[in-house]
């Protein structure tokens, strides 16, 4: 197993840990993983080829759809819901 494969699996470990916390205590881990997503798909479609790293692009366009359409409706200016 590559490099990348193992910290992919470490990555999906630390999402699904992040998901079982609560709220107010995922937006610390959760921009953490936001953020090295990117890297780490690149890193594993460079490695396995650009299927892999379309089927790692999809899981994570899955897993972080609603930040991710927060992001986009407030970097166009158009009125997002604030979580409570």
């Amino acid at each position: 197993m590559s490099a990348a494969l193992l910290t992919g699996a470490l990555w999906v470990i630390a999402a699904t840990v992040t998901a079982l916390l609560p709220m107010r205590r995922q937006y610390a881990p959760g921009l953490a993983l936001l953020v090295t997503a990117p890297g780490l798909i690149l890193w594993l479609s460079i490695l396995h080829g650009w299927w892999i790293g379309a089927f790692a692009l999809f899981a994570f366009l899955s897993m972080f759809r609603r930040p991710l359409l927060y992001i986009a409706r407030r970097a166009i200016g158009l009125p997002v819901e604030t979580p409570r």
